[in-house]
């Protein structure tokens, strides 16, 4: 079998769970956008705003948005032709399955479990570092060394340095959240659409009471001198993009609902870069205020946002806004293990991975094993691992997808020039190659310890597929003939 092989169309219909290709097409622009904005924000910027400023950027972290953004841009309006090329509901994964072949499927389907195990390890640490603030705002103080990782410094009451052991917090969210999905929860619209006010509402709250603490000479050093390698400066921005990129993750899930926008030729666009514009202008507002209140080279911690609001005289705030946060980061650590197991379930049921990975719960009716593995998975991670590593790792594993799914719209139009498109990438190929090269530009700023991680990571994934998957392969075993 060629390593190439397309899964044809039809099969990935018929295999589709719910008739997944019969929804109705109910979503106007705007909602889109609203869609867009609710998926993206409540995840790095909670988290990693304040290590990138820290570590990289300094008050220039607004520079780092832009870039990131114009990277998301350039990915957003690539993806949206695959998501209405490919009438499903669906992942990256399958697109690239019906596209551009089985190999590239698998690396991308690896890729997103990555992004997705990573992403809600990174959130898992956030959610720690806001409930340890909440909990000492209410008088209640943990001990460190169980709150925090063995390879992050800890600076104890009478001054001296110590070493954490573990960050049971992280651990206890993502157990938690994994056997509720486990059970089949889900959350319904309404609760979703009340996640999404609270997150928006705590951006914007926090922007407007926070602007008259902003303190100018916090901003007098706009962007530091360069201390080294990624160390301020320019390429300080550079890397902070990188870092930062993992705020905007989510937005792909405008493009998932293209089989349910009204006119998707015209509202996807609209939804993708509608909301990524939204949330630009919301984080580059949040990020001045959170620079300009605290000094920057204070926001190397898990909770950047807790140092500012305990400077503001306002107690019942820091409480409310910290409740607040609390609940965007869980369902952001919901959705990536529900999206997590969701790739690893299409994956077994296209044998690239053993059975019992797509086998369903007797009773709950979910993919349960997938579900159990990854949450061990994610708990050595959250537990263990600092936060700027498992941040960094999560935004090369999306950069690198979205390099692959830009790659893919050149190799599309070549090979595959008459298949039916409602929305086109505009001015291909300089969108898709600027795609590729915007985000490569962030993944070589993220330097080459992240690069080195995403390598052993993909080698290991390469040695899976030619060890097993590619055997297993349900084109390999029921081969289909005929087009799509």
């Amino acid at each position: 079998m060629s390593l190439f092989a397309t899964k044809p169309l039809s099969r990935i219909l018929e295999e589709s769970e719910g008739g997944e290709h019969t929804l109705k097409r109910t979503l106007s622009a705007a909602q889109l956008v609203a869609l867009g904005i609710g998926a993206i924000i409540g995840a790095g910027i909670f988290t990693l705003t304040g290590v990138a400023a820290a570590e990289h950027a300094g008050p220039a972290i607004t520079l780092a948005f832009i870039a990131a953004a114009i990277g998301c841009a350039f990915a957003g309006l690539c993806y949206s032709e695959f998501a209405t090329m490919i009438p499903i509901a669906g992942s990256a994964y399958t697109y690239a399955y019906a596209t551009m072949g089985e190999l590239l499927a698998w690396i991308i389907g690896w890729d997103l479990v990555l992004e997705y195990a990573v992403g809600a390890a990174t959130v898992a640490v956030g959610w720690s570092g806001t409930l340890v603030s909440l909990l000492q705002n209410l008088g209640i103080h943990l001990p460190p060394q169980l709150i925090t990782s063995p390879f992050e410094p800890i600076k104890m009451a009478d001054g001296s340095m110590a070493t954490g052991l573990i960050n049971l917090p992280a651990v206890f969210i993502v157990c938690a959240i994994s056997l509720l999905l486990m059970r089949g929860i889900q959350e319904s619209a309404r609760a979703n659409s009340i996640i999404v006010v609270i997150k928006v509402a705590v951006i914007i709250v926090f922007i407007a009471i926070g602007w008259s603490f902003v303190d100018s000479s916090n901003h007098a050093n706009y962007i530091p001198v360069n201390e080294g390698p990624s160390r301020y400066g320019w390429s300080g921005i550079l890397r902070a993009a990188g870092v930062i990129f993992f705020a905007y993750i989510g937005f792909d899930a405008v493009s998932t609902a293209a089989q349910e926008a009204k006119n998707p030729k015209r509202d996807m666009p609209i939804g993708i870069i509608g909301s990524l514009l939204v949330c630009t202008v919301l984080f580059i507002l949040y990020a001045h205020v959170l620079t300009g209140i605290v000094n920057y080279k204070e926001l190397n911690v898990p909770s950047p946002i807790t140092l500012a609001l305990n400077k503001m005289p306002y107690t019942w705030l820091a409480i409310l806004m910290k409740l607040a946060v609390l609940a965007g980061l869980t369902s952001v650590i919901l959705v990536m293990l529900l999206g997590q197991s969701r790739v690893f379930f299409s994956m077994s049921r296209d044998g690239l991975l053993p059975k019992l990975f797509s086998e369903i719960h007797p009773k709950f009716q979910t993919p349960w094993r997938s579900n159990l593995l990854f949450m061990v998975f994610v708990s050595c991670f959250s537990a263990f691992a600092p936060i700027s590593v498992v941040g960094e790792m999560t935004s090369i594993g999306t950069l690198f997808a979205f390099v692959l799914v830009c790659g893919g719209i050149l190799v599309m139009r070549k090979t595959h020039p008459d298949l039916p498109r409602p929305f086109k990438t505009p001015l291909v190929p300089l969108v898709p190659v600027l795609g590729v090269l915007v985000n490569l530009g962030l993944m070589a700023g993220l330097g080459w310890s992240n690069w080195l991680r995403l390598f052993i990571w993909m080698g290991l994934g390469l040695a899976i597929y030619f060890g097993y998957s590619r055997h297993h392969s349900r084109l390999h075993t029921h081969p289909v003939k005929g087009g799509r």
